[in-house]
């Protein structure tokens, strides 16, 4: 008696062959998404728009804009502080834009190396 696999399960080279075709048409469509997401510019403020940065999606700083009132000389921590956040709100909408992004196109399989 032959054992028979449902539907979709083995299927011998041709299925394998498929398999191997939807991952490099996966990879494909990664690579070039990424390299869309590092073309973009993501702006954050911090301090209610006291503070402004401009971010590449290779998570390179591309702009910092202080609104005059903010600087204040006795008060030069909390202007850090406002800075510090700006900058790491920017990382953060990268990654999750990234993320959601590359999720898109794998769906939940988790790939590594990514993100």
């Amino acid at each position: 008696m032959k054992a028979r696999l449902p539907q979709g399960m083995g299927g011998g080279p041709q299925n394998m062959n498929a398999m191997i075709r939807q991952a490099q048409k996966m990879q494909e469509d990664m690579k070039k998404k990424q390299a869309e997401l590092e073309e973009m510019e993501f702006k954050t403020t911090a301090g209610g728009g006291m503070v402004e940065v401009t971010m590449t999606g290779k998570k390179e700083l591309r702009e910092l804009v202080l609104k005059p009132e903010v600087v204040d000389p006795e008060d030069i921590e909390m202007l850090q502080d406002l800075i510090v956040a700006a900058v790491n709100e920017a990382i953060r909408t990268v990654e999750d834009t990234s993320a959601a992004e590359m999720e898109k196109i794998t769906g939940s399989l988790q790939v590594p190396g990514m993100f």
